[in-house]
């Protein structure tokens, strides 16, 4: 596997607030935001800083300085201003406010007294005790447990016939996105697979928010920017959104086409895990379809079982 290493992959995946600011603005027209057009080409994709500094009453010179990361710790007042000038999303609202007041953000290292983190040694996770109990009571859902940079911890056997047997891999290779990327079968498995790498990229870039010193994260988004296009293209437009539920459709060579609902459940104390499960409507023809799934799965051969859909494991 190749991955990559140094300051410059840490400074790629820990995305800073005017990177960040200037693909918002660039994301946006006049008419988003209810603004004069006066026609004519722009030089600039999307609104101009101007426009931005006008919408959320702050100077221009004040805005520019801000996406050349030249204002180090903006109050809240401001970025929420920003938020509603850039229409962000409640995710993107609070990553911006993570990146533009970095003392706030958590996991991933610990703030120093200028509120900058410092990285610290990488740590195995490990799947809660609780929640590898759950997995074994879930003998009918496909579940898995996701925790930092979204490695997978913990699955059951019904998320080995739905996804692939991440037994069958590395430890340190069973990973959503990397498996998403970076194995070919997944294009055949997922119905919509840009939808979901794009999931993928714009959690990884929630996370890196959350944890700018995770060399980990790091060298994680640096592979995948490496040896994905796709990943590299829409990494630089700064997507951001949380995993929690909807539905995904599957072209499983088992048992054909199947949409299933997705949940993903974290405890309170401990969000750095989440419990991910995957059901059908009770009479739908998926949940018929899940339901032969899981009987081949238990009839079938070892082999066949850790080949799973595609020939190796990935979600």
């Amino acid at each position: 596997m190749t991955r990559t290493t140094g300051t410059s992959t840490m400074r790629a995946a820990a995305a800073g607030l005017g990177a960040f600011l200037r693909a918002r603005r660039a994301g946006l027209t006049p008419d988003d935001v209810a603004l004069p057009d006066y026609g004519g080409r722009r030089r600039v994709a999307g609104l101009r800083r101007e426009e931005i500094a006008q919408l959320a009453g702050v100077s221009v010179d004040y805005y520019t300085r801000m996406e050349q990361d030249r204002v180090p710790n903006p109050s809240a007042e401001v970025l929420d201003a920003l938020a509603r000038a850039l229409r962000l999303t409640a995710d993107e609202t609070a990553h911006l406010h993570l990146l533009g007041r970095p003392a706030r953000r958590v996991g991933g290292g610990r703030a120093g007294a200028a509120g900058a983190e410092r990285p610290r040694a990488a740590e195995v996770q490990q799947a809660r005790p609780i929640l590898r109990v759950l997995l074994g009571e879930l003998r009918d859902v496909p579940a898995l447990v996701m925790g930092r940079r979204m490695d997978v911890l913990a699955w059951n056997p019904a998320a080995s016939a739905l996804l692939g047997d991440f037994g069958a891999q590395d430890p340190a290779e069973r990973n959503i996105a990397r498996n998403t990327f970076l194995n070919p079968a997944a294009r055949e498995l997922y119905a919509d697979w840009t939808a979901c790498a794009r999931e993928n990229v714009a959690y990884l870039h929630l996370e890196a928010g959350r944890r700018p010193g995770d060399p980990e994260l790091a060298r994680l988004i640096g592979e995948l920017s490496m040896r994905s296009p796709e990943f590299r293209r829409w990494w630089a437009e700064h997507p951001v959104q949380d995993k929690t539920s909807g539905r995904k459709g599957f072209h499983h060579p088992v048992v054909g086409d199947l949409e299933l609902a997705y949940e993903t459940l974290r405890a309170a104390d401990d969000p750095d895990q989440a419990l991910i499960t995957y059901t059908a409507e009770p009479g739908s023809p998926a949940h018929d379809a899940l339901r032969v799934l899981l009987a081949w799965s238990a009839a079938a051969p070892e082999s066949a079982r850790a080949a799973g859909p595609g020939g190796t494991a990935r979600s």
